[in-house]
């Protein structure tokens, strides 16, 4: 069974992006040139995203071609068709994400955004998280984390300082929090 994970920076403050879908924040934040992502990249072969999160990313992408050599889904309540490496789908996330699991083949790249990502963690669907969490508060935006009613243990893996970043690398646990302890 393939493994799902969630790769992505956030602000200080828990947003993917600002209130506008800005992610120039995240590219004015040094990496120092170290990141992480050749390594995760070798590991996946299929990225899903929302249609918010692929249209900011091709924007900031500049033409190059998104995430080559990966399949793309990408799901939009309005656009329908194929993209390059990839189609857009309206279907129900946490069924398609589970079918996707049970294909063979490398993990699956849950990159964003946070209405997306929050249905998927609340599921149990998602089975690995790198965060890079940047020196940034953003004040108001897109949470990864939507507000919602759940509690969720995770384990941490691992840290890694990269630049003005700290990279944390956590697994799920699956055990629910008493939601009655607040």
């Amino acid at each position: 069974m393939r493994k799902v994970f969630f790769y992505g920076a956030i602000s200080l403050d828990g947003f993917l992006a600002t209130k506008n879908d800005s992610l120039q924040w995240l590219f004015d934040t040094d990496l120092g040139g170290n990141s992480s992502y050749k390594e995760f990249e070798k590991r996946i072969d299929t990225v899903v995203m929302g249609n918010t999160t692929y249209k900011e990313t091709q924007k900031l992408m500049n033409k190059t071609s998104l995430f080559p050599g990966k399949e793309k889904i990408i799901f939009s309540r309005k656009n329908t068709g194929r993209v390059q490496e990839g189609y857009y789908v309206s279907r129900e996330p946490v069924s398609l994400v589970k079918e996707l699991k049970s294909n063979s083949g490398k993990a699956i790249w849950i990159a964003g955004g946070g209405r997306l990502f929050t249905q998927l963690f609340i599921a149990d669907v998602i089975d690995e998280l790198w965060i890079q969490i940047a020196p940034v508060i953003l004040g108001k935006g897109k949470r990864l984390f939507e507000e919602g009613d759940f509690q969720k243990r995770l384990k941490l893996v691992a840290e890694k300082r990269m630049g003005e970043f700290t990279e944390l690398h956590l697994k799920r646990v699956r055990i629910e929090l008493n939601k009655n302890s607040d």
